[in-house]
């Protein structure tokens, strides 16, 4: 087993992805030795959404984040199967529309930000906008720049506004990258998730793990923290956070409501 590593970085500490082991499974040296924890902590979040959406007094917002192959669908399959879908929205923010590029980057995300009782899921967001533009030099760096404040800023406003904020990295070699882009370039049932043009982003691994280490570094913080998820084990993966939602909601201590008036003596007619 291998040295106990933090889920959270440090808050106000330079982030080096090299001290965090993709391959890490914590206590469990299995899947199998895992099997009956991550069926527990499933289990609890999926009853702990329930109330959670019945009480509507809270909001929940959870980012993934990935390179590519990391792991965001299977993620957000995996955790979110089985909770009641009337309670969870999954946005999955692509590339920029016509009509988004017309207005600042962050105008498209805050209609998707969740309303009391809801659960909204990002599969990708605003750090596109000081990932991708970075890599690629879409905008210059003193534009970019100046993003990380204002992601800083939305983020605390909507933390300030009742939305809890979850943040998970999912953390993957460049090794696994490659075994998971070979998978679906010979595996049939696969194939349709092969895109040539991961290749190509493929030639830009070093520049996005410094650009993520940015982020990592100047975008965590108590109240909007960021989950460096190991992840070339998928298992571990969604362990770490299904277990880390379920504990998230349950200190909210989320309570049914009580019913406004007296039912007891109702008569349900036949």
């Amino acid at each position: 087993m291998s040295k106990k590593q933090p889920l959270i970085p440090a808050f106000d500490e330079k982030v080096d992805l090299r001290d965090y082991d993709p391959d890490y499974t914590g206590k469990f040296s299995s899947e199998d030795e895992a099997e009956h924890d991550r069926k527990r902590d499933l289990e609890k979040l999926h009853k702990l959404q329930e109330t959670f959406y019945a009480e509507q007094k809270h909001s929940l917002l959870i980012i993934f984040q990935a390179t590519d192959t990391g792991g965001k669908d299977g993620a957000i399959e995996h955790v979110f199967r089985g909770v009641n879908p009337a309670g969870v929205v999954v946005t999955s923010f692509k590339k920029p529309s016509e009509e988004e590029l017309a207005h600042d980057y962050l105008w498209r995300v805050h209609p998707h930000t969740p309303r009391r009782g809801m659960i909204s899921v990002f599969n990708r967001s605003h750090y596109e906008d000081v990932l991708v533009v970075r890599v690629h030099d879409l905008v210059p760096k003193k534009v970019w720049k100046k993003r990380f404040d204002q992601i800083n800023d939305f983020e605390r406003m909507l933390y300030e506004n009742g939305t809890t904020i979850l943040k998970f990295y999912l953390h993957i070699s460049k090794g696994e990258q490659k075994r998971r882009l070979e998978s679906r370039r010979d595996d049939p049932e696969k194939q349709w998730k092969f895109n040539v043009g991961d290749l190509e982003e493929r030639k830009y691994w070093d520049q996005y793990q410094e650009a993520y280490e940015d982020v990592l570094t100047k975008c965590n913080f108590e109240h909007a923290p960021w989950h460096i998820v190991p992840a070339n084990n998928k298992w571990y993966r969604d362990y770490v956070i299904a277990k880390t939602i379920g504990d998230t909601i349950d200190a909210m201590d989320c309570k049914y409501p009580k019913p406004t008036e007296d039912i007891a003596s109702i008569v349900i007619p036949d």
